[in-house]
C-alpha cells in the first residue's frame, strides 16, 4: 500500500510515526505505553495492569459507564481493543475516515482521562479471572509461562497470576495508570489520510492529553538461566503430548538475522512440503508443528512447538534432531532459499493490504525500540537472505547448548526424558 512515514516527537514527550496513505478511506490508531504485568509496582498484585486494561473503555469524564462509553464509540461501525503483555499496553482502533476526529477524541478520553469506580473495577476483576481460568484449559498457556521461568524470566504462570487478583485495589489500578501512563512513557502509531491540517489537528490532541510527562520506562532486563532438566506438567485427561523447545542466544537478534531465522522457519515448518512439518504430516507423526524465532534485549529464542501421539512423540523428535543435523552440515540448496523467497515476497505484499495491516508493520518494532522499518526495502532484505546467514545464527543457536523442552501430558513422565535424550544428541 502506498504511504509516507513521518516520526514527530512532541513538546510533552511523546513520540510517534504518522503514516500517510493518500487514498485511505478509514484511519487506524494505535497508543502504546511499558506499562505491562512487569512493571507493576509488586508481583503481589501482578494482574493490575492487566484489569486496568479490563477497564480502559469504562467511565470517564464524559461517560459514567462503560456502556455509554461502548455505545458513542462504535454507533459508526469504529472498532477499540486493548490489551496487555510483559512489557507493553496497547490501545487500537479503527474507523471510517469521516469520523477519524471523534474517534480519536473518543480514544484520547479512554487514555487520559478514566474514572475508575468501584462497580467496573468488581466487574473486571471477576472477568480477568475467569479470562485466566479458561487460559487453564490451554495446554500452550500452562506449558510457556513455565518454560520462560526455567530460563529466567522473572514472570507467573497463570496459576500465579490468579492468586494475585484478591490482593489487587482500585487504589492499585489508579496508582499504576498513574505512575505508567505519562505522555513520555507513550508511543504512538497513526496511519490513515493526514493532511497538513488534519497533521496539525492530531498533534495538537496529542499535545493536549492530561497525563503527567514522566519519561520512557527502561526495558526490565533477566539473567538467563541454563536449565538442567525438562519440564513435565501432568494432565490425566489428555490423549497425547503437547510440547514446546526454547533454545536461546544470551543476545539481541540484528535485523538480518531475524530475517535469516525467518527463512530458516520456513524451511523448516513454514508449510505443508517443508522439511518438519511436511515430513511429518506425509509420515503421520503429527497434525501440526510450528517454529519461530523471537528477540528480547537481554536474549532471544528460537522456539517449537506442536503436538504428538505417544506413539508417535520419539519418531517425530528423531526426524527434528535429524533435519537440525542437516542445516548444521550445510544442506540448504539455492533453490531452497530461492522457493522460501518466493514465498516471502507474496506473503510480504498480500500483508500490507489494508491501512490497520500497514500501520501494524510499523508499530510492532517502533513500540519495542523506537526502531522504524523501512516498508519499501523489504523485499530488497528478503531478496539478500544468504545461506551463509541461515547457517551462522543456527550454529550460534545450537553451539550455545541453553534450551528446554517441556511438555503437558497424560503419559508417563519418563517419555518427556526420552524425548530429551533425542534432543541432546542435536546439542552434544
Amino acid at each position: 500500500m502506498r504511504h509516507k512515514v513521518e516520526e514527530v516527537r512532541l513538546t510533552n514527550g511523546a513520540r510517534g510515526l504518522l503514516i500517510d496513505v493518500p487514498d485511505a478511506t478509514v484511519m487506524s490508531f494505535q497508543f502504546n505505553f511499558r506499562a505491562g504485568s512487569r512493571y507493576t509496582k509488586s508481583k503481589k498484585i501482578y494482574e493490575t495492569a492487566h484489569i486496568m486494561e479490563h477497564m480502559a473503555f469504562g467511565a470517564n469524564a464524559r461517560f459514567d459507564s462503560e456502556h455509554e462509553f461502548e455505545a458513542e464509540f462504535t454507533k459508526n461501525g469504529a472498532y477499540h481493543n486493548a490489551s496487555t503483555s510483559d512489557m507493553g499496553m496497547s490501545y487500537v482502533a479503527d474507523c471510517a475516515d469521516f469520523e477519524w476526529d471523534r474517534i480519536l477524541d473518543l480514544q484520547l478520553l479512554s487514555i487520559g482521562e478514566p474514572k475508575f469506580n468501584e462497580k467496573e473495577f468488581m466487574a473486571e476483576k471477576g472477568n480477568v479471572r475467569n479470562e485466566l481460568t479458561g487460559y487453564l484449559n490451554s495446554n500452550a498457556r500452562l506449558l510457556w509461562p513455565q518454560i520462560q521461568k526455567s530460563l529466567g524470566e522473572d514472570i507467573l504462570t497463570y496459576e500465579e497470576r490468579i492468586k494475585t487478583i484478591d490482593d489487587i485495589s482500585l487504589d492499585d489500578i489508579k496508582e499504576h495508570h498513574c505512575r505508567t501512563h505519562t505522555t513520555g512513557n507513550l508511543r504512538f502509531v497513526i496511519a490513515g489520510k493526514i493532511t497538513a491540517s488534519r497533521k496539525q489537528k492530531i498533534l495538537d490532541k496529542i499535545e493536549s492529553l492530561p497525563l503527567h510527562e514522566g519519561k520512557r520506562f527502561d526495558f526490565l532486563c533477566d539473567k538467563t538461566l541454563k536449565p538442567e532438566a525438562p519440564i513435565f506438567i501432568e494432565r490425566k485427561d489428555l490423549k497425547n503430548l503437547s510440547f514446546g523447545l526454547s533454545i536461546i542466544v544470551p543476545r539481541q537478534l540484528s535485523d538480518e538475522e531475524m530475517d535469516a531465522m525467518f527463512a530458516l522457519n520456513h524451511i523448516l515448518t513454514g508449510t505443508m512440503h517443508s522439511r518438519i512439518y511436511g515430513q511429518a504430516r506425509k509420515r503421520g507423526l503429527t497434525y501440526g508443528i510450528y517454529s519461530g524465532a523471537s528477540r528480547g534485549i537481554d536474549n532471544s529464542s528460537w522456539d517449537f512447538e506442536g503436538q504428538a501421539n505417544y506413539d508417535t512423540a520419539e519418531p517425530l523428535f528423531r526426524l527434528i534432531v535429524d533435519e537440525l543435523k542437516k542445516i548444521l552440515d550445510r544442506q540448504i540448496s539455492e533453490a531452497d532459499l530461492d522457493a522460501m523467497k518466493s514465498y516471502a515476497l507474496g506473503s510480504f505484499q498480500m500483508g500490507g493490504q489494508t491501512v490497520a495491516s500497514t500501520a501494524g508493520f510499523y508499530a510492532g518494532r517502533y513500540f519495542w525500540d523506537g526502531f522504524i522499518r523501512e516498508y519499501k526495502k523489504q523485499p530488497e532484505f528478503i531478496k539478500h537472505i544468504s545461506r551463509e546467514q541461515i547457517f551462522k545464527i543456527a550454529d550460534e543457536f545450537i553451539k550455545n547448548d541453553i534450551w528446554v523442552l517441556g511438555a503437558v501430558s497424560g503419559g508417563e513422565e519418563t517419555q518427556i526424558f526420552r524425548l530429551n535424550d533425542e534432543l541432546k544428541r542435536l546439542f552434544a
